[in-house]
């Protein structure tokens, strides 16, 4: 087991699009949290403001054909696979222009263009779903590795130690990437998890884990740069515990009073991925204060404008409840 990813180089370009990605993904969330606020979202919605880092900074480290695969906190990774504002925006608000035309909301999103296959309302169900797209890579001999991200609840089920072995066993190409928010649901991971170090997981079945600051961007990327030239070089899977933290409830409808307010306020003034990144570009001399407003005000008006494309986007026609459930394949 290893606590110490090794070092990469990054350039002021990459920190900067890693800023705009963190603030993109964090001033959708707020948008999309305020209009579930009015009624205009329906359904679970489930935010991933606090943990922008995590994902911002492993999309950096696959390429063309990797793919991605989450559970239902999903916004922010398919905005960092790419996927468009407007498009998400309007999946959440079940407006006809969404990527699964209005049907699937928050949880139900998916772009083959992008790689992405989807959040998953089911927990833990996004782990075999992943492991068997790394099957996938390997049997039809690409060189292509599957990012699984699920978090702490989810390393309790069953599926995900079956798909670890399986993994394991046949040196498949993917990275389980543990977002421990500390909370789950709602309940600590000192409270529901006999060994509470995750990355540990894999023990049994040989595979490594790392331990990984995942309130850090930098650290983030370079943790899983070594982990998927792992998987890609054929050496099989690998775990990467990613210690996060949601500012918001497990869901719009959770209070969250299983935690104190000052904790969360500790955590925002000392660990917050954004503004850790917004000091370190000012302080090195990368960016201005004045720059990073200017990048501020860009990105809410790309959110601005998702929210208008999302409203001016018809509903679904009621018949579209009778597509997409059925696909009949011929010659198998």
């Amino acid at each position: 087991m290893s606590k110490s990813p090794r070092k990469a180089k990054i350039t002021t370009d990459q920190k900067l699009k890693f800023y705009k990605d963190m603030l993109l993904i964090r001033r959708f969330e707020e948008k999309a949290g305020q209009l579930y606020g009015r009624g205009l979202i329906a359904g679970f919605c489930h935010l991933y403001i606090g943990q922008e880092a995590v994902v911002v900074g492993m999309q950096d480290c696959i390429g063309d054909g990797d793919q991605v695969v989450t559970g239902y906190r999903d916004h922010g990774h398919m905005l960092a696979c790419g996927m468009d504002p407007d498009g998400v925006m309007a999946e959440l608000t079940g407006r006809e222009g969404g990527y699964s035309r209005g049907k699937g909301g928050s949880m139900h999103m998916f772009s083959r263009e992008k790689n992405f296959f989807g959040g998953h309302g089911i927990v833990g169900a996004q782990v075999p779903i992943g492991t068997g797209l790394a099957f996938s890579n390997k049997y039809k001999e690409t060189d292509r590795v599957c990012l699984t991200y699920f978090g702490d609840g989810a390393t309790n089920q069953g599926q995900v130690y079956e798909a670890f072995n399986m993994a394991s066993l046949w040196k498949l190409p993917v990275v389980y990437v543990i977002e421990n928010n500390m909370y789950a649901m709602g309940t600590s991971v000192e409270r529901h998890a006999s060994e509470t170090e995750l990355f540990k997981r894999g023990i049994s079945f040989e595979i490594e884990g790392m331990e990984v600051d995942g309130m850090d961007v930098m650290k983030v990327r370079e943790a899983g740069m070594r982990a998927v030239e792992h998987a890609r070089s054929g050496k099989g899977p690998m775990i990467l515990e990613m210690k996060t933290y949601r500012y918001r409830g497990h869901s719009m409808s959770d209070p969250a009073k299983y935690r104190k307010r000052e904790e969360v306020d500790d955590i925002r003034s000392h660990h917050d991925p954004i503004e850790g990144l917004k000091k370190q570009l000012i302080e090195a001399g990368e960016a201005s204060e004045d720059d990073l407003k200017a990048i501020d005000k860009d990105i809410k008006a790309v959110v601005a404008k998702s929210v208008d494309f999302a409203q001016e986007s018809p509903l679904p026609d009621p018949k579209e409840l009778w597509t997409d459930v059925l696909v009949e394949a011929e010659g198998v």
